[in-house]
């Protein structure tokens, strides 16, 4: 698996998404009201935000939440987040916005929500909604190694934010709630296919031990704010200028989590691209190589989750046209696959890298 989902985890035909915890469901009806979100509730809450909209929509890429470009009269167009109900608590959405402030105000570009009469999320209809100014550009390119160098830089940036406090309202990314979490929902609600339970059953629990034994090698690591989901897709680039979007997966957790999805292909491959980000990195901020051991651990419990994600969101008439290759005897077959790979690369010694003098 040597393309971008290798790299960030994700099976070959899997797409790049916001893979949160989810909670559990609110009111039922928000829940049927968020499902059938159309056009007019759309343009009705913008404009009850104060815009006067000219009934251009773009429906953006994202399943999770809803997200939309919003043409704006006389005006560049907006962005507007729909958030799932029952995924978030309104201080945890809060919070978020909260970090992607503070980013901003340490001018590390962060697409942050609009404040509009003093708030940053609204209550409008039924919905949840955060608005933001459009910023176009394209995903990073993890074969550019200057751009390699200045992600490292700020995202070494965005860790000194974020090692000021912690998170109150946001979760921890940890082996229980992306590991043991996904096994079970998977096996409890019958997804696994009968053929393949067993095998899935062994090799889940073996692998969230190897996983445990990645992180007590790696020692007392520091968990610190995160942006939690940091990948090329979440990363805008333009004209040589980088924005980072989408902090909907902020959580505490290490600080390799927000710099091994720009790692892709074999070891050989690898490792230029892991001392590109680290010389941007360690300009900034001193990194803890013993956290490199993490790194496979990480994307393993990554592959768990993004699995049981679709499981959650299955009853979701958007994931099912979104995701038709889901659910299936090769879907499954191929994600035992891809798991068994992660328990030899668990075995292997971590990437290497040489700290700065």
């Amino acid at each position: 698996m040597k393309s971008t989902q290798r790299a960030q985890g994700l099976p070959a035909r899997g797409v790049v998404l916001h893979c949160g915890m989810a909670m559990p469901a609110d009111d039922a009806d928000d829940t049927l009201a968020f499902r059938q979100l159309g056009p007019a509730d759309i343009l009705d809450s913008i404009e009850a935000l104060g815009f006067l909209t000219d009934g251009r929509l773009l429906a953006l890429n994202s399943y999770e939440n809803r997200v939309y470009q919003v043409g704006i009269e006389d005006g560049q167009p907006l962005v507007a987040k729909y958030y799932r109900p029952g995924r978030w608590s309104d201080e945890a959405i809060l919070e978020e916005h909260a970090f992607a402030h503070e980013l901003a105000d340490a001018d590390i570009p962060v697409v942050a929500p609009m404040s509009i009469g003093g708030r940053t999320l609204h209550h409008v209809g039924g919905f949840r909604l955060a608005v933001y100014r459009r910023h176009g550009g394209h995903a990073a390119e993890l074969d550019d190694a200057r751009l390699l160098r200045q992600i490292g830089r700020f995202t070494a940036r965005l860790h000194n934010c974020g090692a000021r406090e912690p998170f109150r309202h946001r979760p921890t990314l940890d082996i229980e709630s992306f590991g043991d979490a996904s096994r079970e929902f998977l096996l409890d609600e019958g997804f696994i296919p009968d053929e393949l339970a067993t095998s899935y059953d062994t090799l889940s629990a073996d692998l969230l031990a190897r996983a445990e034994h990645c992180f007590d090698a790696a020692g007392e690591v520091r968990h610190l704010r995160l942006h939690g989901d940091l990948h090329p897709s979440n990363l805008l680039v333009r004209d040589e200028q980088v924005h980072i979007v989408d902090l909907d997966d902020a959580r505490m957790g290490p600080a390799v989590q927000d710099l091994w999805m720009f790692l892709s292909g074999d070891r050989e491959e690898q490792t230029p691209q892991l001392a590109e980000l680290l010389a941007g990195y360690t300009e900034f901020r001193l990194f803890e190589a013993r956290e490199l051991r993490l790194i496979e651990a990480l994307r393993t419990l990554r592959i768990m989750h993004y699995a049981a994600w679709l499981a959650r969101r299955w009853e979701d008439p958007a994931f099912r046209v979104a995701f038709p290759w889901f659910n299936t005897q090769r879907y499954w077959g191929e994600h035992i696959l891809a798991l068994r790979e992660q328990a030899a690369l668990m075995d292997e010694e971590p990437l290497s890298w040489t700290e700065p003098w």
